[in-house]
């Protein structure tokens, strides 16, 4: 019996269930395709709403078999989680192997699990400014500090996950995506019901405001509760000694403020010089900031690594932790430590996501579950429950925020509309659904490299890390969080609260 039981856990391992999903994705696409299913896709054109329909492309014929064998290195070239992941650990382990991170995260080894807990919510929730750079930078240096501190790094990871998706609709500030996002509900809304409405990147700040408190109490009361119990035995590691060095420490700090100084300079324009990294093309400063064309962004990854390779030298040096050049080229590649297995899954992840992006499958299922929530004679409440409950189920398979709103904000925005909703919330119940939605995907890049780092820092042989098996867990928890988004969205459209600055739930 019980090798019959490893035989079933192995048998749903990570790497066989994406390869399950794809070979499902796949016979999907042969059955809808002979089923003729197709999507009416709706997109505005030159100021005109125009009508297309999309059909499901078969992989199992000779132009889909083509696409499969030939773009198989392809795939994994241009898949940008990878080259981000391999920037950032780059960068996180100087800062490991030269004790800069020791001296500096010291101080968390005083804070009990609860602390750490709602800091790692917190962070994971604002950490949506720079977008889904965070997911690459933050799991594996949340790992590490964890790590140092003397805390449990799989609970890190799972809460940090939690914060980042349960999250994504909201922050403490808006960002780029907001900005485009409402470029697109702007486009929808004066096209056939308001002219002159202008969508305010300050609309929803209140609300914002207010969720993340909500989230971050809440979600550290489940977590307590739902995860804490459950975890796998704490994986132990080695201490390194390293030196403890305050004038090291000092030295590193003044060519930290340096560094950000310059950064500061360089995306700040109206100064000589100034605006290097910013996308000048752009009017808004957001997007110049953080917009597709930016420099800043675009070099975000490297701007940190650079930074923790300067900083951690100069601290390795001094302290003595670096004795020469050796050691700090060797200290370089610290954190891909036991990481091997991220790299296989975004292999075969990167093979998944190829496939149900030529299939047109996701953009299918969107624009018919958007037609079917366009035909329901729903209005107040009952629209608000049921659109937040259907782009859940969009972003399972199409997880994607900016896809997604493409593709639906043509009908959506103007049906909200009609049944007095503002666009400004509209955009607000969207992005806190998407967010939930992403939790319960398999087809989330991020939640597969998210699976690998919990493998990491498994200490329990007894326990599998598995995809089907870390949702059933984290389930509860996505289910209560995603019941209080509903809760603070309902709030606010009874009682008529402002969802930001001049702007406010209902027409």
């Amino acid at each position: 019996m019980k090798r019959k039981k490893n035989k079933r856990k192995i048998l749903f391992g990570p790497v066989i269930t994406i390869l399950f999903l794809t070979f499902l994705i796949m016979l999907a696409s042969l059955i809808l395709s002979r089923m003729q299913v197709q999507g009416e896709i709706t997109s505005v054109t030159n100021g005109v709403l125009t009508s297309s329909l999309t059909l499901i492309n078969n992989i199992f014929t000779l132009d889909g078999l083509k696409f499969l064998f030939s773009n198989i290195v392809t795939n994994f070239q241009n898949f940008e989680p990878l080259v981000i992941l391999i920037i950032s650990l780059i960068g996180i382990s100087i800062g490991e192997s030269s004790g800069l991170f020791d001296i500096i995260f010291a101080p968390l080894k005083k804070i009990n699990t609860r602390g750490m807990i709602i800091l790692t919510l917190l962070l994971g929730i604002v950490s949506s400014i720079i977008g889904d750079y965070n997911y690459m930078v933050l799991i594996p240096l949340v790992g590490v500090v964890y790590k140092l501190s003397d805390k449990d790094a799989f609970l890190g990871i799972i809460t940090l996950f939690i914060g980042m998706t349960i999250g994504y609709g909201t922050g403490l500030i808006f960002n780029n995506l907001d900005y485009v996002l409402g470029d697109l509900t702007e486009v929808a809304a004066t096209l056939e019901v308001d002219k002159t409405y202008k969508y305010s990147l300050l609309s929803n700040i209140y609300i914002m405001g207010a969720s993340v408190i909500l989230l971050v109490i809440i979600g550290t009361i489940v977590i307590e509760k739902f995860i804490v119990p459950k975890l796998p035995k704490k994986k132990t590691f080695e201490k390194e000694e390293r030196v403890f060095s305050k004038k090291a420490l000092y030295v590193s700090n003044l060519a930290f403020i340096a560094l950000l100084a310059l950064i500061v300079y360089m995306v700040v324009p109206g100064f000589p010089k100034s605006g290097l990294l910013l996308d000048n093309n752009s009017t808004e400063y957001i997007s110049k900031l953080l917009g597709d064309a930016s420099p800043f962004r675009n070099g975000l990854v490297y701007i940190f690594t650079i930074i923790l390779m300067i900083c951690g030298f100069i601290y390795g040096k001094i302290s003595g932790n670096i004795k020469n050049t050796s050691e700090f080229s060797l200290g370089l590649s610290k954190s891909f430590t036991n990481v091997g297995f991220v790299f296989v899954l975004m292999f075969f992840t990167s093979q998944m996501i190829s496939i149900l992006e030529w299939t047109n499958i996701g953009p299918v299922i969107v624009s018919n579950l958007t037609n079917f929530l366009a035909g329901l004679p729903l209005s107040g409440i009952p629209l608000i429950f049921v659109f937040f409950i259907v782009v859940i189920l969009m972003t399972i398979i199409m997880p994607s925020t900016l896809d997604k709103w493409i593709l639906i904000s043509p009908i959506v925005v103007p049906l909200f509309m009609r049944a007095n909703i503002t666009p400004d919330f509209t955009t607000f119940i969207f992005k806190a659904a998407d967010g939930v939605g992403k939790c319960f995907s398999p087809l989330f890049i991020y939640f597969i490299i998210m699976l690998a780092f919990l493998e990491k820092y498994n200490g329990d042989e007894e326990h599998k890390v598995t995809v089907f098996g870390t949702i059933k867990n984290l389930m509860p928890v996505y289910i209560i969080l995603g019941l209080l988004w509903l809760f603070i969205i309902i709030c606010f459209y009874l009682v008529g609260l402002p969802s930001g600055i001049g702007t406010y739930p209902t027409l």
